[in-house]
């Protein structure tokens, strides 16, 4: 569990939750009479055993004693997890500007070890430079003020730094030729971020294929979604899509596994990465 850690308190919350839902259906005891033994409602146990609240200590205590966890050793680590779950993240420090929907997407982020992406309209956040990521905030957020700005543009440029760690995630995005071609920012800024995308394509841990004007219809007609992989079986895939003020995650094998189909598909009918520097190079060659 501890690879998972720097993915702050939104991993560690799923991974502690999965495994007292392993514990509880193992003992063949109800949701409702687990929350009974933490003073609590069926909805709370399943709510915690999602990930999608924190954690009290007293809890997580009661609850491994109920379903019959009483060695020290297995407690303890279990236990110090849910300390560990209710820590801040890195990004706790840009909370003002995070809703709680994108805080999750940021966790796994930081936790995944492969990130596939569709973009349609925008170049995705990961590869996106400063001034072009600065055009974008101010779409939604052109009357806040300029420190909020700021930071939002901040929070994404941090994001981006596992990109070039060592052990960083492979990033495999697959982007609508008209997100490259739109002028956003001007058309100084767009060409200064489609050379930063030949740049990026080049890194060994970042795949990058355009998905052009001539494919007419493809596969992702739906809209933009991005994939995230974990290392190691206690996580499962996770489909992210974005909306307006809200998201929808999905776990659930039968949900992923359609959004994995589509996604390589896509690439097969997208153009070979192989293709991607020469074609930045000309739609950037075509700005005015």
């Amino acid at each position: 569990m501890l690879e998972y850690t720097r993915g702050g308190p939104t991993v560690l919350r799923i991974l502690l939750g999965s495994q007292l839902r392993r514990l509880r259906t193992d003992k063949g005891i109800s949701r409702e009479d687990a929350g009974y033994e933490i003073r609590a409602s069926h909805a709370k146990i399943s709510r915690l055993e999602l990930g999608q609240v924190s954690f009290k200590e007293r809890d997580v205590a009661d609850l491994l004693t109920l379903y019959g966890v009483t060695d020290p050793g297995e407690r303890e680590p279990l236990l110090s997890l849910a300390r560990q779950a209710n820590t801040p993240g890195w990004w706790h420090k840009y909370s003002d500007v995070l809703p709680h929907w994108f805080e999750v997407y940021v966790g796994l982020e930081e936790a995944a070890s492969v990130i596939r992406t569709y973009e349609i309209q925008f170049v995705p956040g990961l590869l996106q430079t400063e001034d072009y990521a600065r055009a974008v905030v101010m779409l939604a957020h052109g009357n806040a003020p300029a420190s909020e700005i700021d930071d939002r543009v901040a929070l994404r440029m941090a994001r981006q730094q596992r990109l070039t760690e060592g052990g960083g995630p492979k990033v495999w995005a697959a982007v609508d030729e008209a997100a490259l071609r739109r002028p956003l920012g001007g058309p100084e800024v767009m060409r200064g971020q489609l050379e930063h995308l030949i740049e990026m394509s080049k890194l060994p841990n970042v795949t990058l294929q355009i998905v052009p004007f001539n494919q007419g219809g493809h596969a992702a007609a739906g809209g933009p979604f991005s994939i995230l992989r974990f290392t190691g079986p206690e996580l499962p895939d996770i489909v992210y899509l974005e909306q307006l003020t809200s998201a929808l995650y999905h776990d659930k094998p039968e949900e992923t596994e359609h959004y994995m189909r589509v996604m390589d598909q896509l690439c097969i009918e997208a153009m070979p990465a192989s293709a991607t520097i020469d074609y930045l190079g000309e739609i950037r060659n075509d700005i005015g």
